[in-house]
């Protein structure tokens, strides 16, 4: 049997009270925090820890325990984000029509035709070190993530920080190519 059970219903079931905030806040306030990483695990503990070490049953008393335990890490993270919101602030302000249009030209045009060259660049090093040949994929390649053919090995070319996005759903059939741009150049990792 499967069964599915709404936010909603979770949160009754654990009896968690909902804020609601105003649309987009939160969206800034996530961007402040990661870019101040104002709830790392030096700031407020290691969350995954704690929770396991936590004997209560109910938010109240994991409330109640975490404030016990980590009596300044609220404010600690405050400390961190809240200027980092004042930086936003600031940035938004300058934000205009103009802005946004350079943007987009930036990265429809210039980081787009940046990234995919490399993508090329680094095939056509590896078909080098490989003695192959190489060739980008084709569109229907390219709609099951594969960038291209190293002699007969599909492989997909991405960030080192691909690895590090555990959420990504999508599921790739073939050899993984891992690159990381330098100030001097760019690193790969072939694992094949």
């Amino acid at each position: 049997m499967k069964i599915k059970i709404k936010n909603e219903e979770l949160n009754n079931l654990l009896d968690i009270k909902i804020t609601n905030f105003p649309k987009y806040t939160t969206q800034i306030i996530n961007l402040a925090n990661q870019n101040s990483r104002g709830t790392g695990p030096k700031v407020v503990g290691q969350m995954s820890d704690l929770i396991q070490e936590f004997k209560g049953k109910n938010v109240l008393e994991w409330k109640n325990w975490y404030i016990k335990r980590n009596p300044n890490a609220i404010d600690k993270s405050l400390d961190r984000i809240m200027p980092m919101i004042d930086n936003l602030k600031d940035a938004i302000n300058k934000i205009d029509k103009k802005m946004v249009k350079d943007w987009l030209i930036d990265l429809l045009v210039y980081k787009t035709f940046s990234g995919l060259k490399n993508q090329e660049a680094i095939l056509k090093k590896v078909a080098e070190i490989k003695n192959t040949d190489y060739r980008l994929s084709d569109p229907k390649e390219e709609a099951k993530g594969v960038d291209g053919l190293i002699g007969e090995r599909k492989v997909s070319i991405k960030p080192y920080t691909y690895k590090a996005k555990k959420s990504l759903s999508e599921k790739i059939d073939c050899d993984f190519i891992f690159y990381e741009k330098k100030k001097d150049g760019i690193n790969i990792d072939i694992n094949f």
